[in-house]
């Protein structure tokens, strides 16, 4: 694996080494060893997949409040995806400062999002398949999102917005927000 330093502190994109022969290719996705040597989260705790049969689906941006924060490990297997992460952690030099990437089948590259991130999509085509380690448990009482269409985060979508859910819709404005985000 290479691991590529992004602009928001603590984050990575890590490209794989496929080493193919005639049957295809084999590739490591996960290594604690350099996953420790890089100072990053190594233990996980889930593995979620998402499936995505429209163009244009948009999922997040969300997140869990401390003690439950999660790192996550995020690989698109099928199709094509814009992944937007946005530093919430308030003593960062990047806070609130987010970052777009391009994971697909075919770049074979996959993000590191620290604790203490926003992470979201959107599908580049249909049917579109996203896998991802986490490294905490999911907790209700702790998710929390921002809202993908907030002016004051400035996210330029590569596609239309043509599928998202209620709840992503419904995350508050971080003018109207009383509380620290994270």
């Amino acid at each position: 694996m290479i691991f590529h330093e992004t602009r928001l502190k603590d984050a990575y994109l890590i490209a794989l080494e496929p080493h193919g022969d005639e049957r295809g290719f084999f590739a490591r996705t996960m290594c604690k060893e350099e996953f420790d040597k890089h100072g990053i989260v190594s233990e996980f705790v889930q593995q979620n997949t998402s499936f995505s049969a429209r163009k244009g689906t948009l999922r997040g941006l969300h997140y869990q409040r401390k003690p439950h924060a999660e790192a996550k490990l995020v690989r698109c297997v099928s199709g094509g995806i814009s992944d937007v992460i946005v530093d919430i952690r308030e003593n960062s030099p990047t806070y609130l400062m987010h970052q777009a990437f391009e994971l697909s089948e075919e770049n074979c590259c996959q993000l590191y999002v620290p604790p203490g991130f926003a992470h979201s999509f959107i599908t580049l085509c249909d049917n579109v398949e996203v896998n991802y380690l986490v490294s905490a448990a999911y907790a209700p009482q702790a998710e929390d999102g921002l809202r993908y269409d907030d002016n004051e985060l400035a996210i330029r979508w590569p596609a239309p917005v043509t599928v998202i859910s209620e709840k992503d819709m419904a995350w508050p404005l971080l003018s109207d927000r009383v509380a620290s985000l994270f």
